[in-house]
């Protein structure tokens, strides 16, 4: 489909004539010096006197060329574009941040697989979490991994299938074997602060307790609500357990609550499942959707049709003998 960006220079095309028929040609008076024995000089010389002032004759190809001339220059003004069909971009509209806690208490296993087996508690959370990210289709994803210390494993992005790669590569102990969670949250505002999009969350995965992180999770949840980052921590380690090995829920929840979120706990995979599946529900995948035309501009074939119609004119009137009459 041709468009035009400018289709008010047609209006331009009338000019020529209106040129012609409201302004009136050009005249102009000289002297001259008339002899009354000319033919008698011309004889004397040897010449055969020919026709004083003389207009050559407009022929039709001159009058064509003219007007086509004239018409591919005014279409090239109106800026013609080839416009293609319509691509559709679509664009992240969340950015979703997953830290998973990889300290040596994940390692433990004692959680009950979806086919009702023990498994360890790192390897149940790469597959549910891993369904979650495959399933987030437009929305941008990071990992977080941290232990005694907070890594980024992956930035935003929207592929996806990298970051799941990523996440299966990940083992127990890779981060340290203790629990910074107020460094992992800190990590992400951090990871946060390049992003320029506004909806923000921060899913939180631990089965400890914080042992050194160097700013309180509490506090450094309050942080992340000024930046408006949402956190949902999920617990999935034994309440009852003692030191290092003890889920602490009440830290958790105190996270979740300073920063808009919600607290859930899991017990198994299938509990850990059903969790994320409720945050897939109470989160959907929010996406802007682009649209636009390529175009392509056409302005400068019609200009090379015009310089190739006025080269081959002159070439063609200068091979041919043109018509006058005299003045």
């Amino acid at each position: 489909m041709i468009e035009f960006a400018h289709p008010y220079a047609f209006f331009l095309l009338p000019l020529p004539l209106a040129v012609y028929v409201l302004v009136p040609p050009h005249q102009e008076r000289v002297s001259a010096l008339r002899f009354p024995f000319f033919r008698r000089l011309a004889d004397a010389a040897g010449q055969a006197p020919k026709a004083g002032s003389v207009i050559f004759k407009r022929t039709t190809l001159q009058n064509l060329a003219a007007l086509s001339i004239w018409g591919l220059l005014i279409t090239a003004l109106a800026a013609p574009e080839r416009v293609g069909e319509p691509i559709i971009q679509e664009k992240a509209a969340r950015d979703v941040m997953l830290a998973i806690d990889i300290s040596g208490s994940m390692d433990q296993v004692d959680f009950v697989s979806q086919d009702g087996e023990r498994t360890q508690r790192l390897d149940a959370v790469k597959r549910v979490v891993g369904d979650f990210i495959s399933d987030r289709n437009g929305d941008r994803i990071a990992l977080i991994v941290f232990g005694a210390k907070a890594f980024v494993q992956a930035p935003f992005t929207e592929d996806l299938a990298s970051v799941r790669a990523l996440l299966e590569q990940t083992e127990v102990g890779m981060a340290g074997p203790h629990t910074v969670l107020g460094d992992a949250i800190g990590l992400s505002i951090k990871t946060f602060q390049a992003s320029q999009i506004e909806d923000r969350l921060l899913i939180l995965l631990s089965d400890g307790a914080d042992t050194g992180s160097r700013m309180t999770p509490v506090n450094a949840a309050a942080i992340a609500a000024k930046e408006g980052i949402e956190i949902i921590s999920i617990g999935v380690g034994d309440p009852e357990g003692t030191g290092d090995q003890r889920l602490d829920e009440r830290t958790l929840k105190s996270i979740s609550n300073a920063a808009g979120g919600t607290y859930y706990f899991a017990g198994d995979e299938n509990g850990l499942a059903e969790i994320y599946a409720r945050i897939d529900a109470q989160k959907p995948r929010e996406v802007e959707t682009r649209s636009f035309r390529p175009r392509e501009p056409l302005s400068h074939l019609l200009l090379a049709l015009a310089a190739l119609i006025g080269i081959g004119t002159l070439a063609l009137l200068h091979t041919r003998k043109p018509r006058r009459r005299a003045a």
